[in-house]
């Protein structure tokens, strides 16, 4: 089905206020369990996921982030050398006087993910075939939607080991940089449909037995491709589904356990925007996608806003002043005072644009709760940092 984006601009709904998300009230309640940041690329879902985690273990929650950013902003930020898919404590984190809290990260290894799957749904001697099938090593290493799965498969290992054992309350989850932040709920779907193929199942429905390796009609379909792709292609191909017959059942049923788990009333989406009419746009596509599929969303984030001014001279006002200096006070500083007033009016202007567009925003989703982080003079780099963005995300009074 296509699904088109809904409208944010000047055209959209009469601006209504947005209302405020309670940050920290999100964070206390112990009965969220989940917390799952989505949004389009480049709008700061790494910082805020980090941030969100960081300040929920301050508050007492024993929290996981698991990020799936190849830039590594998160583990630099957390003070950890190397974040790999093992999780990882991070040290400085303070709180409470009982140390309540805790606080892990994790980066998803995706292939590794892919073999540990492997390795614990089959038999010693038939995850080996698997593993070492070069078919098998490019589909986990390289095929679209792989990561997108694996980053669910890995929310469900963590969902379940921490139930376990009792080591989180609360997984934070930064999702995979794709063109649309929600292909991971797309992304299990996508790939079983891949290997419950047509073409697929072809292939291992006739692997039997070498008597019986082809029918007629298929033994002229891989006789060509063989031409074409090479007989070790297709023996390979079709030793890797053959083998993975034995497993494959088990990656659907993974997928749609950790699918419900999304739907579940412990999980939270928060989406992820920057104050731009793209970024805001995708945003409220995601919110719409959400509220399909019945997902949990607590609100919406729109990082990196331009603080308002402190002064009461709007933008009109500022350029008039400008104008009338270069008319009527031809000084030596009189260019500079014009050049300063010039730039406030186009911040003033940049804001009340930039407001405009959340206010359209909640005029067209009036129930999105919305949190607004101000842009910060410099880069995030450590646990400080994204304690200011912690405290940013909670004070919207």
């Amino acid at each position: 089905m296509t699904r088109t984006h809904p409208r944010v601009g000047p055209l959209a709904a009469r601006a209504t206020s947005p209302q405020p998300l309670d940050v920290d009230a999100l964070l206390d309640d112990r009965g969220t369990g989940i917390i799952v940041c989505c949004g389009s690329g480049g709008v700061g879902k790494t910082t805020t996921s980090a941030a969100l985690a960081l300040r929920a273990a301050e508050r007492g929650r024993k929290v996981v982030v698991l990020t799936i950013d190849p830039a590594r902003r998160l583990a630099q930020s957390m003070g950890i050398e190397v974040l790999d898919n093992t999780p990882r404590p991070v040290p400085g984190i303070e709180g409470a006087a009982d140390h309540s809290g805790s606080l892990d990260a994790m980066m998803l290894d995706m292939k590794r993910t892919f073999d540990e799957v492997v390795e614990s749904q089959a038999t010693p001697e038939k995850a080996r075939q698997i593993l070492e099938n070069p078919f098998y090593i490019a589909l986990s290493s390289s095929f679209a939607g792989t990561q997108e799965y694996m980053a669910m498969e890995k929310l469900g290992q963590l969902r379940r080991d921490a139930q376990a054992a009792g080591t989180y309350d609360l997984i934070v989850v930064d999702t995979p940089p794709s063109r649309s932040a929600l292909d991971f709920l797309d992304a299990p779907e996508r790939l079983s449909s891949f290997l419950d193929g047509r073409f697929v199942r072809m292939l291992l429905a006739p692997a039997r037995g070498p008597a019986r390796i082809m029918t007629a009609g298929l033994g002229i379909v891989t006789g060509a491709l063989s031409k074409v792709l090479g007989g070790q292609f297709l023996t390979d191909l079709q030793m890797f589904v053959s083998a993975l017959d034995t497993v494959f059942g088990g990656f659907r049923a993974r997928a749609q356990q950790t699918y419900a788990l999304l739907q579940a009333p412990g999980t939270a989406f928060l989406v992820i925007a920057a104050p731009e009419t793209d970024a805001l746009r995708e945003a409220a596509y995601f919110v719409e996608r959400l509220s399909e599929d019945r997902m949990p969303l607590a609100g919406l984030v729109v990082n990196r806003a331009s603080p308002p001014s402190l002064g009461s001279l709007s933008a009109d006002e500022a350029m008039a002043a400008a104008a009338r200096l270069r008319r009527e006070a031809p000084s030596p500083t009189a260019p500079l005072t014009a050049g300063l007033l010039r730039l406030h009016a186009d911040r003033e202007r940049t804001v009340q644009r930039e407001a405009g567009l959340r206010e359209r925003f909640a005029a067209a989703h009036p129930n999105v709760a919305t949190a607004v982080v101000p842009a910060l003079a410099g880069d995030v780099h450590d646990l400080d940092g994204l304690r200011v963005i912690g405290r940013l995300l909670a004070d919207q009074g």
